[in-house]
């Protein structure tokens, strides 16, 4: 079952209500082979399946053929595309009894297929391919906020070796940190370790393909590979908030596979546009570091800080744009970031400075923004979890929370910490008011 017949659930059950109220008696020979679960304009077909309601046509939302009761057991070439009254049962997450059923396992024809959660009010899209990455998220019907790259449909199953280099997929992603180590503890490309690489990101964690593990409508749970350059296996759980339908939860958990130990920490990194406008809460300058770039022209990133809340700002005039990295300490465990009219908060465990490895930051933004392509730059929010040793067999996890809002307030950091005080007290937002 794939992940387009499990968001036509909601669908086949409203369609099912409809048909309840308006039944008309028809025998299911009246309707032509034509009209029956190809797309058509007319009603869903699931009441014939029940028994207790005649048959209509399929709504243009279930495009999932299916053989109508007398064609069950035929073999007819012609006739392959249709499916059984039992798989559309299936299809709705019910048995023939009407109970409930256990969503279905993938099989090998839809376990890479991206997986939509879609409660009607948030949008999250997830690849098992890709080291299990999210590709969209989204009020429903709101433009995607996460950058995708291009790679994603041009090279959609890359090869996974220690000799990849990057390829530019976006999406948010976990990797472990920090990067200076990232190819200090393998034998896997032993030139790489000698020259104290610290690119590309681990190939295994971010290439490979993981297995899904469990699934149902609304969450989604992968397992990812053994890799011999980070010598950890990251388990990923995604799921819509069941506190608020407008909240999803993302955990990863990394276990050590080797039988030496490990020293990591857990790092998402989430890609969106270089325009989208982000706030987040600093005391002070000095918890905010600037690594520029070496780029001719370009400028560091540019940040105000006011009351105790850092706004990335716009280039200086004259510049080629912004690149580089700011890497901060934040003073609560959040980061706000506003465009398409979607206000997105992401919450996640604040951590003092000493369990956050001395050569990163609890929170970090790479910017790369030419002035030349305003829709092209990007931008990466990067969230560190504590550095951590772990023995062999051993487990380390960590969490964000993604809360997604109607935002019609302008792109005017006043304006938004204004919207963001609002809404503090209910998603715990320290420092998002000014203080008085």
């Amino acid at each position: 079952m794939d992940a387009l017949q499990w968001q036509r659930l909601s669908l086949l059950l409203d369609e099912l209500l409809e048909l309840t109220a308006e039944a008309r008696a028809a025998p299911l020979a009246h309707w032509p082979r034509s009209t029956m679960c190809r797309g058509g304009a007319g009603r869903s077909d699931f009441a014939a399946c029940t028994g207790s309601l005649s048959p209509r046509p399929c709504s243009r939302h279930n495009r999932a053929p299916f053989l109508d009761r007398r064609s069950v057991m035929r073999t007819d070439k012609q006739n392959v595309r249709w499916q059984s009254c039992a798989l559309l049962l299936a299809l709705a997450g019910a048995d023939t009894t009407g109970r409930a059923a256990t969503p279905a396992m993938p099989t090998n024809a839809d376990a890479n297929v991206p997986w939509v959660m879609d409660n009607g009010v948030v949008r999250l899209t997830v690849t098992p391919t890709l080291g299990g990455r999210v590709l969209g998220f989204q009020r429903s019907g709101g433009p995607n906020l996460i950058k995708v790259g291009e790679a994603v449909q041009r090279q959609p199953l890359p090869t996974v070796s220690a000799a990849a280099d990057d390829i530019p997929y976006f999406g948010h992603d976990v990797w472990v940190g920090p990067q200076s180590a990232w190819w200090q503890h393998q034998h896997a490309n032993p030139a790489r370790r000698a020259a104290h690489a610290n690119w590309p990101p681990d190939p295994y964690l971010s290439f490979a393909t993981t297995t899904v593990t469990a699934r149902a409508p609304q969450r989604l749970q992968l397992r990812g590979v053994d890799s011999p350059v980070s010598g950890v296996r990251l388990r990923k759980t995604f799921a819509v908030s069941p506190q608020r339908a407008d909240s999803v939860r993302l955990q990863v958990q990394a276990q050590n596979v080797r039988k030496t130990a490990v020293a990591w920490d857990l790092w998402f990194n989430t890609r969106v546009s270089a325009a989208t406008r982000v706030l987040v809460p600093v005391a002070a300058a000095a918890d905010i570091r600037v690594q520029p770039s070496d780029g001719a022209g370009y400028a560091p990133p540019q940040y105000v800080l006011q009351d105790g809340l850092m706004a990335l700002a716009a280039a200086p005039p004259g510049s080629a744009g912004q690149r580089g990295k700011l890497l901060l300490q934040p003073s609560a465990g959040w980061i706000a970031a506003f465009s398409g009219g979607q206000a997105w908060v992401i919450r996640f465990a604040h951590q003092p400075l000493a369990r956050i490895h001395p050569e990163q930051g609890q929170v970090e933004f790479y910017l790369d923004a030419p002035t030349s392509a305003p829709g092209g730059g990007l931008l990466e929010m990067e969230v560190h979890a504590p550095y951590r040793t772990l023995a062999p067999g051993q487990n380390m996890q960590a969490e964000e929370q993604w809360t997604l809002l109607d935002y019609a307030g302008g792109d005017d950091p006043a304006q938004q910490r204004s919207f963001l005080c609002r809404h503090a007290a209910a998603l715990v937002l320290d420092g998002a008011c000014a203080a008085p």
